[in-house]
């Protein structure tokens, strides 16, 4: 009987080279656009007390209700690992006193998160995602400073199709009243509702208008909106953020059955999609919030933010920006060729082939990524160099050794070309240096 063959866990998944340099280079470019905007890095603990995501997400969310991962540990407290950011974010602002600080505070975040859903494409137990958060802002401003920035992000990953979906779902009053009326209006068409939908009836009604039921969406048709439940207030912060991003060129469509799941947004909540990409085309959400802070113990705060599924936005990014990072990842990679014995070597074999991973040593010193493959035939080292992207390939054998030169070959045309040692490296810097500046631009 062999040995156990172990497996990750179900709906869980190893990331692995190369695929992982298209994740730091995305991360790279989220951590360069948001530093723009003035966001520093929050790292969180990846478990919580339980409480926390309760009174914070809610209680009649799914993700309190069916989703998290909660254990007890061996403290005897009650933990769980977090499904989400934003109960962490504020937590840590309280925590830290940071409502001390000059506001608003702006914060972003990279990192694992934990459902127990029905793993399906794109969709894992643990998943990841890039979020911020801006705190103590105020109101307007904030909602279109955080949407500014996530346009801006999503752009320098190549994205051209993007639109926004703006709307609003009201101050605490204007949640109520609609509430009422929404229930007042479906309790006689319970029948007609899915489980969940009945379910939410009684729990948490505005989340039925996020439905994909199309019996239920006919039925919503001629259900109450929430527009006409605004209360002034929320009316004219909606309106400001619809003027700022005008006057900022950013195309929206305002979406009157657009809300978020989440118990804690307040007035204006957001996706943006991209229209290439067909019926599943989001990419991120948000929206803003009140109460969450002082939920957990924190002075009054008007905050706001988004996060985006990291797993999702891989899978869909634009192929240019993935060529373009396919490019870089890779370096020159050295090859010991057999030839004639070189003299002060010893045995050619085993001589070259320390002879190439000091070659290989030295090119990094230089700032040339370099990896030595030994005596691998011509058609591992092609296939190993397009694997890994890398631009050119050194030669290495007896003759140059005794020679004192060395043989470029270029990956993508095959081309070589043999040289003084001294002259190949100043070579192969400059290739290098343009190889990276070409790819990047």
């Amino acid at each position: 009987m062999g040995a156990k063959r172990y497996q990750a866990v179900k709906g869980t998944r190893d990331l692995l080279p190369p695929e992982t340099a298209l994740w730091a280079a995305v991360e790279a470019v989220a951590r360069r656009v948001f530093g723009r905007y003035g966001f520093g890095e929050i790292r969180t603990p990846i478990f919580e007390d339980t409480e926390l995501f309760a009174r914070g997400v809610g209680e009649s969310t799914d993700i309190v209700g069916k989703e998290m991962y909660s254990f007890t540990d061996k403290g005897g407290r009650n933990v769980t690992l977090r499904p989400e950011s934003t109960a962490s974010v504020c937590r840590a602002y309280v925590e830290h006193g940071m409502q001390t600080l000059p506001q608003p505070v702006r914060l972003f975040y990279i990192g694992p998160q934990f459902r127990y859903e029905r793993p399906q494409k794109g969709r894992y137990r643990q998943f990841h995602q890039i979020g911020a958060e801006l705190l103590g802002g105020k109101g307007a401003e904030s909602d279109a400073e955080i949407l500014l920035m996530l346009v801006a992000f999503l752009r320098e990953l190549g994205f051209t199709d993007l639109k926004v979906l703006l709307n609003t779902v009201g101050d605490a009053e204007s949640r109520a009243e609609f509430r009422r009326r929404l229930v007042e209006y479906l309790r006689p068409h319970a029948e007609a509702l899915s489980e969940d939908s009945r379910r939410r009836l009684d729990t948490n009604p505005l989340r039925i208008l996020d439905t994909k039921s199309p019996e239920e969406q006919k039925l919503l048709a001629g259900a109450p909106h929430l527009e006409e439940c605004l209360t002034d207030a929320s009316r004219s912060q909606f309106a400001r953020v619809q003027e700022i991003l005008d006057r900022m060129g950013v195309e929206y469509d305002v979406s009157s059955r657009l809300v978020r799941g989440l118990d804690y947004y307040t007035n204006t909540v957001f996706e943006i999609v991209s229209e290439g990409l067909g019926a599943q085309n989001a990419i991120c959400g948000g929206g803003a919030y009140e109460g969450l802070v002082e939920e957990l113990g924190g002075p009054a705060t008007y905050g706001v933010g988004f996060a985006i599924g990291e797993d999702r936005l891989i899978e869909v990014l634009p192929g240019s920006f993935k060529e373009k990072q396919k490019l870089q990842v890779g370096g020159t990679v050295v090859v010991r060729v057999i030839g004639d014995s070189a003299e002060g070597l010893g045995d050619a074999r085993g001589g070259l082939e320390v002879a190439g991973q000091e070659l290989a040593e030295e090119l990094r010193r230089a700032g040339v990524p370099a990896v030595s493959l030994g005596d691998a035939t011509p058609a591992k080292t092609y296939a190993y160099a397009e694997h890994v992207g890398a631009p050119a390939i050194v030669v290495l054998g007896g003759d140059e050794l005794k020679t004192g030169t060395l043989t470029v070959r270029t990956t993508a045309t095959r081309k070589q070309e043999t040289m003084p040692r001294e002259a190949a490296f100043s070579y192969l810097k400059a290739f290098f240096a343009s190889f990276v500046s070409s790819s990047s631009s």
